[in-house]
């Protein structure tokens, strides 16, 4: 049987998590919540808030994705937004209570010219007090170097599923790809957002390669997002068989045994979360989500909902308290 860990460790094997992941669920349970309780206060939750800057006309084949050229999903295609406006979107997330705002493109690599502009909006978010994140895609070690010298805190490129399944949902960039941008942000000295999606059709073994890609980079990723699947019609993965709730939960829980010191957020597919699967995510380990009404080009859960639930929950924002985000949001109003 697999000791809970003191400490991150990075020799993972996939038959050790798949282990993890096949334990009877109230000693699986137990066992997240130790390593969880070792690095983090329970009661917190990291709250982030994420904005598509740039939405659509992606050249990428990535079968889950609506903003994909070549999938017809109804989708309006937006340039890149003008500096101000998303200083006002992220002055407006600080003020409900998010402690991160991250920015979403939707491009391949982007280009230099854009690259300055997204910079100035990591400079302003900054200058609100907020932690940033971006997502555009792969970065040369140039455009890596420019984004850490604006300041930006966390780069989020996911590795969305194990390496031999990958092939199935994205032809158009190798895993190998992924994991070199997620090297050049490491050294360029920007922390790693790094997670992946799951019920895209994957089995538990391809679940538990996926979380031990994560686990073995060295230092472990400091966000990981667990995604599930938002079917949009259109793309090749609607209709696709849904993920069961436990299975999801379960892959929660290893991930947070894996990489115990990582914040393990709760990413796409809360929408459809009933309140009770929320919680046993949240006692599992999950310990971050999104917080705001939408999530790139689909919905999220509302603002209000999570608030109320949260607060049955007994949990707070990671850092403060709802009093706090309150006086807040009255003194931007």
């Amino acid at each position: 049987m697999i000791e809970i860990p003191t400490a991150p460790r990075h020799d993972w094997s996939r038959a050790e998590i798949r282990e993890l992941v096949e334990l009877p669920f109230p000693e699986l349970m137990y066992r997240a919540q130790a390593a969880h309780r070792a690095h983090f206060d329970p009661a917190e939750v990291q709250l982030s808030t994420l904005l598509s800057i740039k939405t659509g006309a992606c050249p990428e084949d990535c079968a889950y994705c609506p903003q994909s050229a070549r999938y017809d999903t109804g989708l309006e295609r937006d340039r890149l937004m003008q500096i101000e406006e998303v200083e006002d979107a992220a002055r407006q997330a600080r003020d409900a209570g998010a402690s991160r705002f991250c920015m979403g493109a939707a491009w391949r690599s982007p280009r230099d010219k854009d690259l300055d502009t997204v910079a100035e909006m990591v400079r302003r978010v900054r200058d609100l007090g907020m932690e940033t994140c971006l997502t555009a895609g792969m970065l040369s070690d140039e455009q890596t170097t420019r984004l850490r010298e604006a300041g930006l805190d966390y780069y989020n490129h996911n590795l969305d599923t194990s390496p031999e399944f990958y092939g199935t949902v994205v032809t158009t960039r190798t895993y190998q790809e992924r994991l070199d941008t997620l090297s050049r942000v490491r050294e360029a000295g920007m922390k790693v957002c790094a997670g992946g999606i799951l019920g895209m059709g994957e089995s538990r073994n391809e679940r538990a390669g996926l979380l031990q890609q994560l686990a073995t980079l060295d230092p472990h990723p400091e966000s990981v997002p667990i995604n599930l699947l938002i079917q949009v019609e259109g793309t090749p993965l609607h209709g696709i068989e849904e993920l069961d709730p436990i299975e999801f939960v379960r892959t929660i829980a290893a991930a947070r045994i894996a990489m115990p010191a990582s914040h393990v957020r709760l990413s796409a597919g809360r929408e459809d979360m009933d309140d009770a699967l929320q919680a046993l995510c949240i006692s599992a380990g999950a310990n971050s989500i999104f917080y705001g009404e939408k999530l790139l080009t689909t919905g999220n859960a509302d603002v209000e909902r999570d608030r109320a639930l949260f607060e049955r929950l007994g949990l707070r924002p990671e850092g403060g308290d709802w009093a706090a985000v309150e006086a807040a949001a009255a003194a931007g109003a």
